[in-house]
């Protein structure tokens, strides 16, 4: 017992940092609730193995570092179908991120009531490079047009 090591609680935090650290994947993208994903999940069928997508709305994201998971909910032939993923799990081939929802709630649990058109989300469309140059450039312009206002007044108020 006396050659038993003890290892101190921040440095046994520290290991575990480091050991979760290289499995941790680096090619998620950024996904939040209310998305819309499509992954790829390996299944083995016997000595085969293939590739299987799922396409679905992601109901909830929950936990931290390597156990970080997320649930995705789809509906197939009128069943509602939800299947938990871990985010950093070596099953899962590629998770593609296919459009953005607006969503108030962090767990999405009231979709499994709805159906049809009443279960879907308030898209957000990303913005172009274009249009996010127009508006920069509409936004300068206005702070352009009310610095000239200002320094008009002030000079008006001065000359009286």
């Amino acid at each position: 017992m006396a050659d038993k090591q003890v290892i101190s609680k921040s440095a046994g935090h520290a290991l575990l940092a480091a050991v979760e650290s290289t499995h941790l994947r680096k090619d998620i993208p950024e996904i939040k609730s209310g998305d819309t994903v499509r992954l790829q999940v390996k299944v083995v069928e016997g000595n085969r193995e293939r590739l299987q997508p799922f396409e679905g709305v992601v109901m909830r994201l929950r936990g931290g570092g390597i156990n970080q998971n997320f649930t995705v909910r789809r509906i197939t032939h009128g069943v509602g179908v939800e299947r938990t993923f871990l985010l950093h799990s070596p099953r899962i081939e590629k998770i593609e991120v296919v459009r953005h929802a607006r969503v108030r709630r962090k767990q999405l649990y009231y979709l499994r009531g709805l159906t049809g058109k009443a279960a879907r989300l308030k898209e957000i469309r990303p913005m172009t490079s274009k249009q996010a140059a127009a508006k920069e450039a509409a936004r300068a312009a206005r702070i352009a047009d009310t610095a000239i206002t200002t320094v008009n007044t002030t000079d008006t108020s001065a000359g009286e």
